[in-house]
């Protein structure tokens, strides 16, 4: 009950403020999804998946204008709460000011998705070695970053979920051009084994999906969309596919996972033929993907 000497502006504030207590708690009984490299691919994607699940979201890109529209149309589709995260992984602690914007906000991580990421077409040398420290900074070092920040909180929750977005690429060995994405993609596979080993019987589960060839805006970043374009179209698959294979491997505490019977055919020869003739037939096959200056 309002005091009767009290104002009626303030028994409304009083109001306005209950109904927001209100609303942030039943907000925060939501799980929060923080999806990296959220504003297109496979990234909106995994959006899509988790609020359909009806997890809250915390979509991180650098194009905001993007973020902003894509939180706006789950939020009216799936009744949930998505915000943006504008960052930029490239920067150096990048991943602080991530999970700095997500606290501000009250809120914690239950599910973390690494997608955020690009590649260089070009030889090692022929780019700034900027571009070459952006590429590890985002695909390696803002990743483990984040998972380094939020694995604590979800292991005192007993429950949660990590995970990376690798490629077939994590299989192959290095040929010309593209010179630090097979690697950072091998990372992200034995680095995903290692973390859901030490995170066994915690309750959360750590997941590495490799896709191969995604209907994606990936091609048009590196340059390469002409020469994708060619592939026959049976090979690719959707981004929303690729989502929702993963978090069932996921659901289930599959460590990594391949999606679709063509890519795990592709992985089964990638690991069964000797290394020298791989290279050289690989060598042949992805001359046309490496771009000169």
């Amino acid at each position: 009950m309002v005091p009767t000497n009290v104002p009626q502006i303030d028994a409304r504030r009083a109001s306005a403020a209950t109904a927001r207590m209100s609303d942030s708690s039943i907000s925060c009984r939501r799980p929060l999804a923080l999806i990296t490299g959220a504003s297109a691919g496979i990234g909106a994607a995994f959006a899509r998946a988790y609020a359909a699940r009806g997890y809250d979201l915390a979509l991180s890109a650098r194009r905001v204008e993007r973020l902003e529209a894509l939180a706006s149309e789950l939020s009216s589709a799936h009744g949930v709460d998505a915000f943006a995260v504008p960052a930029d992984l490239a920067e150096f602690e990048a991943h602080e000011g991530v999970l700095a914007q997500v606290a501000e906000r009250g809120r914690v991580v239950d599910a973390l998705v690494n997608n955020a990421g690009f590649s260089i077409a070009q030889s090692f040398i022929d780019v700034p070695w900027v571009r070459q420290r952006d590429f590890l900074m985002t695909l390696v070092v803002n990743a483990c970053g984040l998972a380094y920040g939020v694995v604590p909180g979800m292991v005192g929750r007993g429950r949660g979920s990590i995970i990376n977005v690798g490629s077939l690429a994590a299989y192959s060995p290095g040929v010309a051009g593209h010179s630090l994405y097979p690697g950072a993609k091998s990372l992200s596979v034995k680095w995903s084994q290692s973390l859901a080993a030490e995170l066994k019987g915690t309750g959360v589960k750590v997941t590495c999906v490799c896709p191969g060839f995604t209907l994606t805006e990936f091609a048009q970043a590196n340059g390469t969309k002409a020469v994708m374009d060619e592939a026959p179209r049976r090979f690719f698959q959707t981004a929303d596919q690729v989502a929702a294979i993963t978090l069932k491997a996921n659901d289930r505490g599959q460590v990594v996972v391949v999606p679709g019977l063509h890519n795990k055919i592709a992985v089964a020869v990638l690991r069964s033929m000797p290394e020298p003739l791989l290279i050289a037939i690989l060598g042949r096959a992805s001359a046309k993907y490496h771009l000169e200056e």
